[in-house]
């Protein structure tokens, strides 16, 4: 019998609309798991779901980290299974939301290589080399000893990199293999229903681009200027190394122009989407859900259907 419901899917894809609309018919709550979501103040940037789109449905975990702060895996699992097993004891089938594949993994795993011990001095050596010889050099040693990681993370995001790298020298665990427990290792108390919301690619690109468009409609760029003003952001903050925000810095601090900074967001969202759809099929045995041949409503009806078999 299921316990839980886990909704995943690319960003742009309708998983917010979807799991909204499922907690008013189940009556229960939605769990955040989206690790850009967490943070106040960034909102437009990161499709958060406004008061009004909520629709009285209560949200945890989200809008609560400043944006100067850092969050970690291991953080966001500490804090989110206690609200979770709290909704099942109250017979509530509590359903988790997200993109973020890390998080619901840290769910559904007893691994706990957040935890992992941090080595400031390997970190140091190795921003050291990316200033020196840049970005590749670091990426190519990562390539060296994790290829399986390397294939996920782009040789210009040097705190991934970095990581990947850190856990392998304490662990001595490649972290593509850490992830691959996902699978084989669900030993929590969870029973979830996974459930993947996808659309046809082409769909998924135009509302990718449309939600672009929108977001510097509604003040992208004033949003970010005000973060920058009054938490004095710089792209080392975590919260300014998502995309569409570290864009905007660009362009704020002259180094591409509002046109460029956009079609970057487009590009960059466009194959962000394309990694989380494959690490959702790599990772997840969930149940798919295409929201260009199905409508809302009867993939309400499919999620609703496939809990009630499992009563």
């Amino acid at each position: 019998m299921f316990n839980s419901i886990i909704i995943l899917g690319p960003t742009a894809s309708g998983k917010t609309e979807i799991s909204i609309k499922l907690a008013k018919i189940l009556k229960t709550e939605i769990v955040n798991a989206d690790c850009l979501q967490i943070y106040k103040h960034l909102n437009i940037g990161t499709a958060k779901a406004t008061i009004k789109e909520q629709d009285g449905i209560k949200h945890h975990l989200l809008d609560f980290v400043e944006p100067d702060c850092e969050f970690s895996v291991s953080e966001y699992k500490n804090m989110a299974m206690p609200i979770i097993l709290n909704l099942i004891n109250q017979n509530k089938i509590p359903i988790i939301v997200g993109g973020t594949g890390f998080y619901v993994q840290s769910l559904l795993t007893n691994y706990e290589y957040g935890n992992s011990v941090k080595d400031e001095n390997l970190r140091a050596e190795l921003n050291k080399l990316a200033q020196e010889k840049g970005n590749k050099e670091v990426y190519n040693y990562l390539v060296k000893i994790d290829p399986e990681s390397a294939k996920n993370i782009h040789e210009n995001d040097l705190k991934r990199v970095i990581r990947a790298i850190e856990i392998f020298k304490l662990t001595g665990t490649k972290k593509s293999e850490l992830n691959n427990t996902m699978q084989n290792s669900m030993q929590t108390p969870l029973n979830p229903l996974i459930i993947v919301i996808n659309r046809d690619r082409d769909e998924l690109y135009e509302r990718i681009n449309k939600r672009v468009d929108i977001m510097i409609e509604n003040g992208l760029v004033n949003e970010v200027e005000q973060l920058v003003k009054k938490f004095n952001l710089t792209k080392n903050n975590q919260s300014m190394q998502a995309i569409g925000y570290k864009e905007i810095l660009d362009y704020l601090n002259h180094e591409l122009t509002l046109n460029e900074a956009i079609e970057k967001i487009k590009i960059s969202t466009r194959h962000y989407a394309k990694r989380q759809i494959t690490w959702f099929k790599n990772q997840t045995n969930g149940i798919w859900i295409n929201l260009t041949k199905t409508s809302t409503d009867d993939a309400l009806k499919q999620i609703i259907s496939l809990l009630n078999e499992n009563k």
